[in-house]
């Protein structure tokens, strides 16, 4: 049986050839570690990887030095928002975030800050007006995420960031639907974009992006290694070696850097536009089928539509879908927060999501086997 990936919201699959060949490359040829020592292999992995710290400079609009590698989006997530919060502060979350950002906003609670949340509305002007009835200069900070991961809604956050700049509130984005599909730049006035490199930027697992503007300074979260200022026990004061403690994982930094090039070379526009095409396919083909509802409200989406079918929890309707050979995440998807706002809870819903690799042969196949389901059940 062929098996089709419609999960590219969780990670993009396949790589472009070239993530594959840059992996190959960092292993065979950078296998010193980077800022380790003035040898050669030590320096050569260095300059590779300060390399692509340029590129994600530019591709984002920030400084190479306010560009911090990471595990992911959610490590990066956490680095921000702990490192700028303290007992007693207030913050506004959206009420579709990430369990990246909720998990963090709850237990925060614990030492005493204090997590408000400003519901996404049914038009991006209520939403706006949602966070600035909550924006006020007390606030320590704000996070949105640019797009939800489960109905991939698109979220206003130049709006949000000027109401932040008006009352000195650091912005931080959760980019991780949006980067590599959505041109997402600090020059939109956020103060910290926070992303996976193993989603819309098609670099390997592992890899995420902690992107400053450099305004505001991040108490640590780990401290450790950072082969500068080692003769000091505190942790180094500038970045980004101050929030990359321990070695630096070359070799998936070095298949961002070419996922990211991939990006580039393609340009967001037009992968926008083919898997928003691939999705409208799949709307159009079951919007009208008994029992499907799908989960669209709002202005402007990035490539995800979540939707279920009555009387079929989602987790058992993608178990389904997996036997027959198409592969999409049924559940929650790490976000209980949005799910409660959609009213999905307690299955979640089933979502899909193409990436540049998905074809519309594929998306037709899918469509087919959703109709037989809706007609026959399973």
């Amino acid at each position: 049986m062929r098996h089709v990936y419609f999960d590219n919201a969780a990670t993009t699959y396949p790589k472009p050839p070239s993530v594959a060949e840059a992996v190959r490359t960092a292993v065979e040829k950078y296998g010193g570690n980077p800022g380790r020592g003035g040898h050669f292999y030590s320096m050569n992995a260095s300059a590779a990887v300060y390399k692509v710290r340029e590129q994600a400079a530019e591709f984002f609009g920030a400084e190479p030095e306010n560009v911090a590698f990471t595990l992911n989006c959610t490590h990066s997530l956490n680095l921000a928002i702990k490192g700028l919060v303290k007992p007693g502060d207030k913050i506004v979350i959206s009420s579709m975030e990430h369990n990246s950002v909720a998990r963090p906003a709850y237990a925060l609670s614990k030492i005493g800050v204090s997590a408000r949340v400003a519901k996404i509305g049914g038009t991006d002007e209520e939403t706006v007006e949602n966070f600035r009835r909550l924006l006020s200069p007390e606030v320590r900070l704000a996070v949105c995420s640019a797009a939800s991961n489960v109905t991939g809604r698109a979220n206003p956050i130049d709006k949000i960031a000027e109401i932040c700049r008006e009352n000195g509130i650091c912005f931080i984005v959760d980019g991780a639907q949006a980067c590599g599909i959505l041109p997402i730049s600090l020059r939109d006035g956020m103060n910290f974009i926070c992303t996976a490199g193993h989603k819309g930027l098609y670099g390997p697992t592992g890899t995420g992006l902690l992107i400053s503007d450099g305004k505001f300074t991040l108490d640590t979260v780990i401290e450790g290694g950072t082969g500068a200022t080692s003769s000091e026990l505190s942790q180094t004061g500038f970045m980004p070696e101050r929030l990359e403690s321990g070695t630096l994982n070359t070799v998936g930094i070095l298949g961002l850097g070419a996922g990211i090039s991939y990006v580039k070379s393609m340009g967001t526009e037009k992968l926008f536009r083919h898997e928003s095409g691939l999705c409208d396919i799949l709307i159009d083909g079951i919007k009208g089928e008994q029992g499907v509802k799908i989960y669209r409200k709002g202005e402007k989406f990035v490539p995800i539509v979540s939707f279920n079918i009555d009387g079929i929890p989602a987790p058992k309707l993608s178990s389904a879908l997996s036997d027959s050979g198409y592969a999409l995440r049924g559940g929650l998807h790490c976000s209980l927060l949005a799910h409660r706002t959609l009213g999905a809870l307690p299955d979640g819903t089933v979502r899909f999501s193409p990436s540049a690799f998905s074809s519309e042969k594929d998306v037709a196949g899918l469509v087919n086997n959703l109709k037989k389901i809706c007609k026959t059940g399973l």
